[in-house]
C-alpha cells in the first residue's frame, strides 16, 4: 500500500519533528503527561485528541519496559530489518521471509501455523483467554528495482508472470515486519501486564490485494481464534516520530480491472482489412474518463487509471487483440458500483462500435476501504498523545481518507473493529532539503524511497505495544 503525504508542509524543522522519538525516551524517567494538540494543517485538519478515561495502566511504567526491550534487542531487530530488506519476494512468493518470521516468533514461544493462505504465517500466544487482539503485519516486496545506494539495497530477482523482475521491499513493508517482532518482544516481556490470546499474522500478498482474502478463505478465523480487536501500521513519507491515527475511512477501495479488445489483425497498409484493437483500446481509454467525469458526483472520490496498455509488436501489423489492464479508487460503496459498472458499460460499447465481438473483462482482486473503528481510534489517540506530543495527529472522519488502498479491510468486515495507523520515517533533514529544493519526497512505491530503519522501527514497536496493553490490560 502507498502511504501518501498527509502534509503539503512536512519539515518546519528537525528539531520538531525529532522531539516525539526523543520524548517516546524521556517518558521512561517521568510518572508525568502533558497532553499536547496537534496543530490542524491546510492539507489534512487535525483535530484535538479525544479525551478519555485514565487507561487500565501506567503509561510510564510501560514505556520503560519498552524502552528496556528495544535497547536489549534492537541490534537483533536492525539485523532482521536488513536481511529482510535485502532478500523481497513478491506477493505468494514469500517462502524465505515467511520462514524467516515463523523462527522468531517460535524463539518467543509463540505457536506458529506455516502456509495459511499460501504463504502466511499465524503466530498464537496465549496469556488468558480473551480478548483475542490481531497484529498484522505484510510480507511481499513490489516488482521493481532499488536505486536507494543503501549498502543492504535488495538485488534480488524473481519471476512474474514468466519473465524475471527484480524486487524491491520500496513499499516499507520491511519496516513493518520489524517492528511486528519487535512488538512481540515486548510484548512476551510484559505478560504480567495484559491478559489475552496474541494473534499475530503475517500476511501475503497485499500488494496485489489478495493475501488478506487468501488467509481467510484458508480458515483463519475459524481455524484459530476470532479476533475481538485488530491492529495493523504503516510506514510513510512523514517526520521520524510521527503518528497519525485517522478516524473514519482511512484508504480508499481498490479494484482491478482487465480488459482484452478482440479485433482482426491485418497489414499496416490495410486498416480497411481490419478491426483494430489498438483505436478501440484508445477510444475507451479516454471515453472511460466520462465515468468519472460526467457520472459519478463530483463531491464524491473517484479514481479510473489505465496503467497497462499492451498491443501489437512491430509497426506494419495491425494485432488482432489489445490488453488494458485498469485499477479504480472510490471511498463509498456507491460510487465503487458506479465505477466498475460504468468500466464494464463503456468497454462493452467501445467494442460494439468497432463491429468487434464483446471484449473480456475480469477482476483479478479487489477490496473495500479501511475503516478504523471509531471508538477504539479515539481511544488510541487519548493514550498515545501525551507520548509523542505535538507528534501525534489525530484526524478527523470529516477528512477524506488516504487515495491508496490496503486488504486489511477484509480482516475489518469479517467483523473485527481496528485501528489502523501511519508511522512517519523519513528524516527531518532530508525533507527539508527536499522542500528547498522543490522537488518531491520519494514515497512508497519509488525506488528511492528509505525509511530511517531505528527510529521507524521503535515508534511502531511503542505504537502497536501500547496498543495492545490498552485492550488486555486488566481493569
Amino acid at each position: 500500500m502507498l502511504m501518501p503525504s498527509r502534509r503539503d508542509s512536512r519539515c518546519s524543522s528537525r528539531a520538531a519533528a525529532i522531539a516525539a522519538t526523543t520524548l517516546i525516551m524521556l517518558f521512561a524517567n517521568t510518572t508525568q503527561c502533558a497532553t499536547v494538540t496537534a496543530a490542524p494543517t491546510a492539507a489534512a485538519p487535525m483535530a484535538a485528541a479525544p479525551t478519555a478515561t485514565a487507561p487500565p495502566f501506567d503509561v510510564a511504567a510501560a514505556i520503560r519496559r519498552i524502552n528496556i526491550a528495544l535497547e536489549r534487542n534492537y541490534p537483533h531487530l536492525d539485523a532482521l530489518y536488513k536481511d529482510i530488506h535485502a532478500h523481497p519476494e513478491l506477493a505468494f512468493q514469500e517462502s524465505r521471509t515467511a520462514a524467516l518470521l515463523a523462527g522468531e516468533m517460535r524463539k518467543l514461544g509463540f505457536e506458529v501455523t506455516e502456509h495459511v493462505g499460501g504463504t502466511g504465517v499465524v503466530a498464537i500466544y496465549r496469556n488468558g483467554a480473551v480478548p483475542t487482539v490481531l497484529v498484522r503485519t505484510e510480507l511481499d516486496a513490489l516488482p521493481m528495482e532499488e536505486k536507494t545506494g543503501l549498502p543492504y539495497a535488495s538485488h534480488a530477482q524473481q519471476t512474474l508472470d514468466g519473465k524475471s523482475t527484480f524486487v524491491d521491499h520500496s513499499c516499507g513493508h520491511d519496516s513493518h515486519m520489524a517492528w511486528w517482532v519487535g512488538t512481540a518482544i515486548a510484548l512476551v516481556g510484559m505478560k504480567d501486564q495484559w491478559k489475552g490470546t496474541l494473534l499475530f499474522i503475517g500476511q501475503p500478498a497485499e500488494e496485489t490485494i489478495s493475501g488478506a482474502k487468501a488467509m481467510l478463505a484458508d480458515g483463519l478465523f475459524t481455524r484459530f481464534p476470532k479476533p475481538d480487536v485488530g491492529f495493523a501500521a504503516h510506514v510513510g513519507p512523514e517526520p521520524l516520530g510521527e503518528v497519525d491515527i485517522k478516524d473514519g475511512v482511512v484508504s480508499s477501495a481498490s479494484d482491478s480491472i482487465h480488459i482484452v479488445f478482440h479485433g482482426r489483425g491485418a497489414h499496416g497498409s490495410m486498416p480497411d482489412r481490419s478491426i483494430d484493437p489498438i483505436v478501440m483500446g484508445a477510444n475507451f481509454v479516454t471515453g472511460v474518463q466520462d465515468v468519472v467525469s460526467r457520472q459519478k458526483d463530483p463531491k464524491e472520490f473517484g479514481v479510473v487509471t489505465v496503467g497497462s496498455f499492451q498491443a501489437g509488436t512491430v509497426e506494419n501489423i495491425i494485432p488482432d487483440s489489445a490488453t488494458l489492464k485498469l485499477t479504480l479508487r472510490s471511498y463509498s460503496p456507491v460510487v465503487r458500483k458506479l465505477l466498475v459498472d460504468g468500466v464494464e458499460r463503456t468497454a462493452t460499447a467501445t467494442a460494439a462500435m468497432a463491429g468487434a465481438p464483446p471484449p473480456d473483462i475480469t477482476h483479478p482482486h479487489g477490496a473495500a476501504s479501511v475503516h478504523n473503528d471509531g471508538a477504539l481510534a479515539a481511544r488510541a489517540a487519548a493514550l498515545l498523545e501525551p507520548v509523542f506530543g505535538a507528534s501525534l495527529h489525530f484526524i478527523p472522519a470529516t477528512v477524506s481518507g488516504f487515495t491508496a488502498s490496503e486488504d486489511f479491510s477484509e480482516f475489518v468486515d469479517a467483523g473485527v473493529p481496528s485501528v489502523y495507523f501511519g508511522i512517519g520515517g523519513d528524516d527531518p533533514a532530508m525533507l527539508a532539503d527536499y522542500q528547498r529544493r522543490g522537488q518531491p519526497v520519494p514515497v512508497n512505491h519509488s525506488p528511492y524511497f528509505a525509511p530511517v530503519p531505528e527510529s521507524t522501527i521503535r515508534t511502531g514497536v511503542t505504537t502497536l505495544t501500547l496498543a495492545v496493553l490498552m485492550v488486555t490490560s486488566p481493569t
